[in-house]
């Protein structure tokens, strides 16, 4: 049920009184900071595991007062209590967890590994309490005669139902169970992502020969030489890293390292000394068994019936809608690729078509059909350019301002900070961004919190928002310049900031991202319709070395070219979206082997070969430590949700500020008050229909 875990803030006295190391540790001492950022150059990861072993014993004692209440439960001695109570647990996780997806060393994966089980331990301590239990669901009982205004009415539901979707009305054998299996499932979470980590950096290939690379444009040429001295190499080096690996497959014609890339990236974590096989099954098996000790004959059921969704069937028949639209137009996108392949001459001798071949064919043959070169893009997409052009957005739409602090405390030296404002000067956050591929980093793109929105006993405190990405990094030769894909992902991780930013509201539970995973990226997903918007483009995507603005025939390519492939695009994701439900409506145990699972759940959508000793699902980290489990299908619902929503900027003008105040309003602001249909509604006046995307597809 913990929604928000904490305690007040400690006394000087309280810090004493647990010894010099623990008093001068800087995760349990207010920062004495602007904003109280964290001052990360005072961290050590030797600081975690007492600040976390402090941090729960405060939460214990905080909580235990509640509990110990002599006086009758009423909304505001118990449920009230709970959500303001406390932060320093809660602020603590949130710097620790952050910092452990985009800094995880050795070391700090073996924090993790320790910490996790107490965190597990610590929660089900709460939400199994009988007597915590009981004064909720005192309140809960009385609601009807409560004077409680809708936030308060619905974070005394959220409350209830936390409790009991956490464990608190099981039998006690029951109780000790899911308390085993709890745990289990946290550590095994944890495992998987490490795994994952571990297996992208083990791979790599480093070419000496420059007539291998000779054909390759520059600035792909310039990043593998980037790579290969960051790694002490000679030469030239591909990892797995999307920023490396993708541009090699895109425009190298050496098929004997491409397949070997393709292979190494598409069988991570499936067998060898970092396999995900076993976790992967039994992460599922504990699930079904959680799922199963509530009721629920699914993980997909148990999970569904909060969010947007509700159902299975809803969400089984959403994605083979999509699937039964669209599949035929995948299948032709991918022959037209096949079919050209081999006209095309590139290669004098004949082969066999693979998928390895796909992204190199694709990118030759949109350039020859829409006269449109990824590359040509490039250097119009400068990262700082870029940035500057997304904050103005924001401006133009919100009236906020960004202006850089290069005084706070930065967790990497590549880290930039940004005050966000009102336009009256008031503070919104602070923003994080932090664009470039370590080893360190996990892959992809996120948004997170260092610190969420959150009341204490002085008042509002404002969040402090993190943007991961991995972006193309900067050479010798050139800045930053992102691919058009870079460029839409920024904008994208950038809603969910802005959704993080914009949180307000009576209660931090129920404010920001905290809404139902099937409605949280309606923000982000939103915000990549401006990518091709001439008028925004023309804002700032100047050439780097030039200052020329981008050519409006150039913006006039991108457009035309936006669609191509959108069938196949949309019937791959729908392939993740129907694997994620596979693995999450088992009802016993999977023993097959994962990649015959995988294959089999996967078979409806299959477009490109099918090729042996390969798995995508042993690195997806979405499902399986990520938070989508059953919900992966959210990218898809949210393109529904978009594709209606957008329309409405497109009818006003994609600048309208009434527009912008009005999703501002309804959807940034409101987080989980109201049900997201009605919140939806409130916005764009109707229902969306899944016609809408649909039809951006086949357009």
């Amino acid at each position: 049920m913990i929604k928000r875990i904490g305690v007040l803030l400690m006394t000087v006295m309280a810090l004493s009184s647990c010894g010099d190391k623990l008093a001068n540790n800087p995760l349990v001492n207010p920062a004495q900071t602007p904003f109280g950022a964290p001052e990360f150059s005072k961290i050590e990861v030797a600081h975690y595991e007492p600040a976390f072993d402090y941090a729960i014993e405060q939460a214990r004692a905080e909580y235990d007062a509640i509990i110990n209440n002599p006086e009758a439960p009423t909304f505001e001695n118990t449920i009230e209590a709970m959500e303001r109570g406390g932060e320093l647990l809660n602020n603590v996780a949130g710097i620790f967890y952050a910092l452990n997806e985009c800094l995880a060393t050795e070391e700090m994966q073996l924090v993790a590994e320790r910490i996790q089980p107490k965190m597990t331990a610590f929660s089900n301590d709460i939400n199994l309490n009988p007597d915590l239990f009981a004064r909720v669901e005192a309140v809960w009982n009385a609601r009807e005669s409560l004077s409680l205004n809708p936030a308060q009415s619905k974070l005394l539901e959220d409350t209830y139902k936390g409790f009991v979707r956490g464990g608190a009305a099981l039998d006690e054998e029951k109780k000790a169970r899911y308390r085993e299996l709890s745990t289990e499932l946290s550590g095994l979470t944890l495992k998987y992502g490490q795994n994952v980590l571990s297996a992208t950096n083990a791979f790599a290939i480093n070419i000496t020969d420059e007539a291998v690379v000779a054909e390759l444009p520059d600035f792909v040429k310039d990043a593998m030489a980037s790579e290969a001295k960051g790694r002490g190499e000679e030469g030239w080096t591909v990892s797995l890293q999307q920023s490396s690996m993708s541009p090699f497959l895109t425009y190298s014609t050496n098929r004997e390292l491409k397949e070997k890339v393709w292979r190494a990236y598409n069988s991570r974590a499936l067998g060898g000394e970092f396999d995900n096989g076993p976790v992967m099954q039994r992460i599922a098996a504990v699930r079904m068994e959680i799922a199963n000790i509530f009721g629920y004959p699914t993980y997909a059921d148990y999970v569904l019936e909060e969010r947007m969704a509700e159902s299975r069937a809803t969400v089984d028949n959403f994605l083979n809608e999509l699937l039964t639209a669209t599949k035929a137009y995948a299948d032709k996108d991918y022959q037209t690729i096949v079919d050209y392949a081999y006209k095309s001459g590139v290669y004098s001798e004949p082969f066999e078509f693979m998928p390895w071949d796909f992204a190199y064919f694709s990118e030759k043959y949109k350039n020859e059909k829409y006269s449109f070169n990824a590359e040509e893009v490039k250097p119009y997409l400068e990262l700082e350019s870029v940035k500057q052009g997304i904050f103005t957005l924001a401006g133009r739409l919100y009236g906020i301002t960004f202006t850089e602090n290069t005084e706070l405390d930065k967790y990497h030296p590549e880290v930039t900070i940004y005050e966000v404002r009102e336009a009256d000067g008031e503070l919104l956050g602070l923003l994080y961004m932090d664009f470039f591929p370590r080893s360190t980093k996990r892959a992809g793109a996120w948004m997170t919190n260092f610190r969420e929105m959150y009341y204490n006993a002085e008042g509002e405190v404002r969040p402090l928002v993190s943007m991961c990405c991995n972006f193309t990094k900067p050479t010798e030769t050139s800045p930053s310049l992102l691919t058009f894909d870079e460029f839409e992902t920024f904008l994208h991780e950038f809603g969910h900031c802005l959704h993080g930013l914009f949180a307000s509201g009576q209660y931090s539970s129920q404010s920001g991202t905290n809404v139902f995973r099937d409605f949280v990226e309606l923000p982000s997903q939103i915000m990549e319709n401006w990518a091709t918007e001439s008028e925004f483009l023309d804002l700032f995507a100047k050439h780097y070395q030039t200052g020329e603005k981008m050519p409006a025939e150039l913006i006039e390519k991108i457009i035309a070219a936006g669609n191509f492939q959108a069938a196949y695009a949309n019937v791959r994701q729908v392939a993740y979206g129907m694997v994620d439900m596979a693995w999450h409506t088992i009802t016993e145990p999977v023993t097959e082997n994962v990649e015959a699972f995988e294959k089999r759940a996967m078979a409806p959508t299959q477009v490109l070969p099918l090729v042996d000793g390969s798995a995508m699902t042993t690195a997806f980290t979405h499902i399986f430590s990520g938070g989508y489990a059953a919900g992966y299908y959210s990218y898809k619902w949210a393109e529904v949700l978009e594709a209606d929503a957008f329309a409405m900027f497109e009818e006003n003008g994609i600048f309208d500020k009434v527009t912008a105040q009005s999703f501002r309003d309804n959807v940034l602001s409101k987080g989980s008050t109201e049900h997201p249909m009605k919140l939806y509604v409130n916005f764009r006046g109707h229902e969306p229909q899944v016609d809408a995307l649909i039809n951006k597809i086949l357009r």
